[in-house]
């Protein structure tokens, strides 16, 4: 699978995790790598966790699919609004 980073690009509410604008973590394999001090939210993980695959396949898809035109998603608490680029790295 394909290395994937995680980056926090807005935040428009509030997290009670000490995420920023910036923070970001990486997903390659099965493997869930944050930097040391960092956390993740489970539930934004969750929401993230079935396009992580599709991701990896991308160069593989058709140009209608979905994922080749999202780049971002969102925390699913309606209150922190958290949202999240994904980026395949090379």
């Amino acid at each position: 699978m394909a290395k994937i980073k995680v980056s926090v690009e807005k935040i428009n509410g509030y997290c009670n995790l000490p995420l920023h604008v910036g923070d970001y973590f990486f997903v390659e394999d099965s493997r869930l790598y944050v930097p040391d001090g960092k956390y993740i939210c489970i539930w934004a993980l969750q929401s993230m966790m079935p396009v992580f695959p599709i991701l990896a396949v991308r160069d593989k898809l058709n140009l209608e699919h979905w994922v080749k035109k999202i780049k971002n998603f969102s925390c699913p608490d309606p209150k922190g609004l958290v949202q999240y680029r994904l980026e395949v790295v090379e």
